[in-house]
């Protein structure tokens, strides 16, 4: 217990950084939770797999090109699931993004300094955004957890000689890449620290016995990273007629409206994202201060790099993060599409000891900086605790979709129903996650079972503000027949409910 104690006091100021990161993700997390179609899609599947011994093959579907993830990360979070229940894989997101924070540290304290590992870890613990993403049972929010401890990795067989990293690296890679496919673009990261490490060994002492090591332990890399990703995803393909590997096909052959691999084209899109990058993490999305810190930011690294005093004795470090950085804004410059926030997440870490290595290089740089650090960190301190999502109440998204999934059943009652959702940006699954959690799953109209699918009553929850679920064209109230509204009941956070029977002339 003593030596706990004094542990404890050792590292208080890293022990308050680690219980400020768990507040913000933990403080009542069942309401702040997003839990929406993608949500109660998983959520079902873990359902099944605890109810049902229903075990899968593949993970969630993509947003765009109708791809398919692998299943890891519903294997990862399924024991939270069956130990906390709903909010359990929330919980565990939560719990993956404070071990984020504890990594942080880690790592900048031994790749730069204390300093500097406090500094990345606390800008992490209350960046709004980070916060955001970790309170909600998602597979992307994992996703910064495993990109830090592959470029950990990284440094250990790239400038420790502990080659048996690259076995490790196969699985966090398989972690980061099925929790989205950009996690792919630290494949090239690791690529070319390996190339890097292979030159070095040609040119030094025992350079075969090295190499060799070297490749064998790459062989289990490879080993690791086909058995969680490639073979799970080839598997299903072979059951269902190669629908992963044509969708890929598709998505990489279409490139009018996907990706560019015209690599020079990406330098335009450089500046913009690294300012979104900036603005959305360091400055809690305050487009003025973001222009400014990613300027400063960016001039500051650009000195403090080619100034003579500039790398602290650090020199190696500071190329593997900014290559880190420098090859995924690359890589996300080639993609067409809209980027939200979440497709930074295997460039999460990166930005914060970028941002704790710059703030620190200031004090030690000139006497003028050594002042502008703290107002730095201020700044940042400030914007963050501003947009802080704690200050704004829990939307109780779980407890709203519970408490219309209640008045479904004590509607129903002991007969059979059909079921659709009509909303702009979400879909029925949340909702059936907890009718068929309660053993009252609706029925699925299928038009070639008709007869056997379809009820005599349908229930349709309406999200949006103006709707007709009897005249609405979608499939699971068109497939119900001619309708017409029984009963309507309306909820106080304007979502309404109707109970739709069939049309008798």
């Amino acid at each position: 217990m003593k030596n706990i104690f004094r542990l404890a006091r050792k590292h208080w100021l890293l022990l308050s950084i680690v219980l400020i990161s768990a507040f913000f993700r933990l403080y009542k997390i069942s309401g702040y939770m997003t839990f929406l179609g993608d949500e109660g899609r998983d959520a079902l599947v873990w359902l099944r797999m605890v109810r049902n011994g229903k075990f899968t093959l593949i993970g969630p579907q993509t947003s765009i090109g109708n791809m398919y993830l692998g299943p890891l990360y519903y294997y990862l979070m399924l024991p939270f699931y069956f130990v906390l229940g709903t909010v359990g894989p929330s919980i565990g997101v939560a719990l993956f993004g404070v071990g984020t924070t504890i990594l942080l540290w880690y790592c900048g304290r031994e790749w730069f300094s204390g300093k500097i590992g406090l500094i990345s870890a606390f800008f992490y613990a209350i960046s709004p955004v980070a916060i955001i993403y970790n309170r909600s049972s998602w597979n992307p929010n994992v996703m910064p957890f495993f990109a830090l401890l592959t470029i950990w990795g990284v440094w250990q067989f790239w400038q420790k000689e502990k080659y048996e990293w690259l076995t490790i690296i196969g699985i966090t890679l398989s972690f980061a890449i099925q929790s989205h496919y950009l996690g792919l673009l630290l494949l090239p990261v690791a690529g070319i620290f390996f190339l890097l490490k292979l030159a070095e060994l040609k040119k030094g002492k025992d350079k075969d016995k090295k190499i060799k090591k070297l490749f064998f332990n790459f062989g289990f890399c490879a080993l690791c990273f086909v058995l969680l990703t490639v073979l799970p995803l080839v598997w299903f393909d072979l059951r269902h007629n190669f629908l992963n590997y044509n969708s890929f096909y598709k998505f990489f052959s279409e490139r009018q409206t996907t990706v560019n691999f015209k690599f020079y084209k990406a330098i335009p899109n450089l500046w913009p994202l690294w300012r979104t990058l900036v603005t959305d993490l360091l400055a809690g999305k305050n487009q003025t201060f973001g222009f400014w810190l990613a300027i400063i930011f960016g001039l500051s690294a650009v000195v403090f790099i080619f100034h003579k005093k500039g790398i602290f004795l650090k020199r190696k470090a500071v190329l593997l993060v900014w290559a880190w950085l420098a090859i995924g804004l690359l890589g996300m410059g080639l993609y067409k599409q809209h980027i939200y926030d979440h497709y930074f997440g295997f460039l999460f870490p990166g930005i914060f000891l970028m941002a704790g290595w710059i703030v620190f290089q200031a004090v030690n740089f000139h006497r003028f900086w050594k002042y502008f650090s703290p107002i730095l960190i201020l700044i940042v301190l400030i914007l963050s605790l501003a947009e802080n999502p704690l200050k704004y109440p829990p939307n109780d998204q779980m407890r709203k979709v519970e408490e219309i999934d209640r008045k479904i059943i004590e509607l129903a009652g002991d007969l059979p129903y059909n079921f659709a959702l009509i909303a702009k940006q979400n879909y029925e699954a949340g909702y059936e996650y907890f009718l068929e959690l309660w053993g009252k799953p609706p029925r699925q109209i299928d038009p070639q079972k008709y007869k056997e699918t379809v009820t005599e009553q349908l229930f349709v929850v309406c999200e949006d503000p103006v709707c007709d679920p009897v005249t609405n064209a979608k499939a699971g109230i068109a497939n119900f027949g001619w309708s017409k509204i029984e009963q309507e009941w309306s909820f106080p956070w304007g979502v309404r409910l109707f109970k739709l029977i069939h049309y008798q002339k």
